[in-house]
């Protein structure tokens, strides 16, 4: 229950700016903790329902944290083509905001300008993309609590007959 209230704890922290590997680390540490001390629902008891549900969606949530970096970068995993040409626009604008807030000064340094340039649509991008990928992440999540719960399902289904 305490890994479940950290990792939710730590998905709306982590869910600010860019998504960083890290947050698959912890990602992959959560999921590794409820594998490994909790136990697949199994049919009969009281609250069955309820307890796939939670198990299914805690997981959902632990591999939505390990994923995210992944769906925010590489646009095989996450094709959002409409989304991804929409961020790039933003971070064309960044650099051209950039530019214009140096005024004069860009004229004295062209590297430190293309640097303050690169580094704000950088900057934008990521962010543009880190907003797509928390807004798309519980899709991901409750896909994977489906796939989690009718695993359980089946699995529970043929242990009885088995």
């Amino acid at each position: 229950m305490l890994g479940t209230a950290l990792g939710v704890v730590l998905a709306f922290s982590l869910a600010e700016g860019s998504w960083e590997w890290f947050s698959t680390y912890l990602g992959l540490t959560l999921l590794a903790v409820v594998l490994a001390f909790g136990r697949v629902p199994v049919r009969g008891g009281g609250g069955y329902g309820w307890n796939l549900a939670a198990y299914s969606l805690v997981v959902g949530l632990c591999v939505a944290l390990a994923l995210a970096p992944a769906l925010q970068r590489w646009d095989w995993l996450f094709p959002m083509a409409g989304t991804r040409a929409g961020c790039v626009q933003a971070g064309r604008y960044e650099s051209l905001h950039a530019q214009a807030a140096l005024g004069d000064l860009a004229g004295r340094d062209a590297a430190a300008l293309a640097y303050a340039q690169e580094r704000q649509a950088r900057v934008a991008v990521d962010d543009c993309l880190a907003a797509t990928t928390t807004r798309w992440l519980p899709v991901y999540a409750l896909g994977t609590a489906l796939v989690v719960s009718g695993g359980a399902l089946v699995w529970g289904r043929a242990r009885r007959r088995g």
